[in-house]
């Protein structure tokens, strides 16, 4: 347990049972009446943001979320497995909780997994990730009727655009949050 004074960016809180952290907070002491302390908070599951306030002082029930530093091993079935480099325990993931991360995934690949009394919470990637072009089409000289870009399929199954001069076999930089082309990458 915590107080509203204790607060601070990236505090986990645990709020009528759901887990929320906090984004940012500030503490507002009006001419009239009480202090208060008015935060804006994202729910960690689901990524809704949401703006509450509390009275100063008031008790607040903190959680304790566990992110480590994981490497995935492989899919079983519709579960991702992942161990710890530390202590090589292994943990297994429900395809739910890895989300839009597994499109970007690749076996031996460093992740981020934050844990809360044991359960997987979410699976945080790399801000980019390179990958290889699986398949693409030949981009046509003079073809911008697109804008310049084309679809194609990385080899983790993920679909992205790219620009027309890329082609199938070269590793590319993608940025996981929206699947991105950042460009491509000197081997």
């Amino acid at each position: 347990m915590a107080t509203t004074n204790d607060l601070k960016n990236g505090l986990v809180l645990n709020l009528d049972g759901q887990l929320w952290t906090v984004v940012s907070f500030q503490h507002v002491k009006p001419g009239k009446g009480g202090a208060f302390v008015r935060t804006t908070l994202k729910h960690v599951l689901s990524g809704k943001v949401v703006d509450k306030t509390f009275n100063a002082g008031t008790k607040v029930d903190t959680a304790t979320v566990d992110r480590r530093e994981m490497t995935y091993l492989y899919r079983d079935g519709n579960d991702y497995v992942f161990m710890d480099t530390d202590t090589y325990d292994q943990i297994t993931v429900p395809a739910e909780t890895v989300a839009d991360a597994a499109k970007y995934m690749l076996e031996n690949q460093s992740v981020m997994v934050a844990t809360h009394e044991g359960s997987a919470l979410y699976v945080e990637l790399p801000a980019s990730v390179e990958l290889v072009i699986q398949h693409t089409d030949p981009g046509l000289q003079g073809d911008r009727s697109t804008g310049g870009t084309k679809p194609a399929t990385l080899e983790t199954g993920a679909e992205i655009q790219v620009p027309l001069f890329v082609s199938t076999g070269e590793k590319v930089k993608v940025d996981t949050r929206d699947g991105r082309y950042l460009g491509r990458v000197n081997s």
